[in-house]
C-alpha cells in the first residue's frame, strides 16, 4: 500500500513559487530543498515536489506543459472546513494566485480553485463527513 505521495510540478521560478506557497501557508523541507528542487510539506504524508524545467528533463523527456494554456493535472485539497477553503483561497488570490473557477457549493461539499503563478489548478474543498456513506 502506498504511505506518502510526492507530486512533482515544473516551476519557471523556483523562489517566486516557494513565495508564493509559503504565503498561502505551507512549508518546506529542507533535506530535500536546493536550487533545482523544493520539497512543500502540505501534510505529514503528502507533498509537492516543485521542480525547476531543468530539474523536471531529467526526469522526463516529454515537454513540459504551459499549464496557463493547457490543463495537466487538477490538485484538490481536502481541508476541514469552509471556512478553511475560503482562507486558502483568498490567501492564494491575494499572493498572485488567480481565481481558476467560480465557487462551487453542492451542499454536501464546498469548493473554490485557484491559479499559482505557474498556471497550476489547485482545488480547496470541504466535505461534510455526515453525507459521506460509509461502506
Amino acid at each position: 500500500m502506498v504511505s506518502k505521495i510526492f507530486v512533482n510540478l515544473p516551476v519557471k521560478d523556483l523562489d517566486k513559487s516557494m513565495d508564493f506557497f509559503k504565503a498561502i501557508g505551507f512549508s518546506f523541507n529542507p533535506q530535500f530543498t536546493d536550487k533545482t528542487a523544493a520539497c512543500m510539506v502540505m501534510s505529514d504524508d503528502i507533498y509537492a515536489m516543485l521542480l525547476t524545467h531543468d530539474k523536471v528533463k531529467e526526469f522526463s523527456k516529454k515537454p513540459i506543459a504551459d499549464a496557463h494554456k493547457t490543463l495537466e493535472v487538477l490538485t484538490a485539497l481536502a481541508v476541514e472546513s469552509k471556512a478553511k477553503v475560503n482562507e486558502l483561497a483568498d490567501k492564494a488570490i491575494q499572493t498572485g494566485g488567480k481565481e481558476a473557477y467560480s465557487p462551487k457549493d453542492y451542499g454536501f461539499m464546498f469548493t473554490r480553485s485557484f491559479e499559482d503563478p505557474d498556471g497550476h489548478i489547485w482545488e480547496v474543498f470541504w466535505m461534510d463527513p455526515t453525507k459521506v456513506q460509509a461502506e
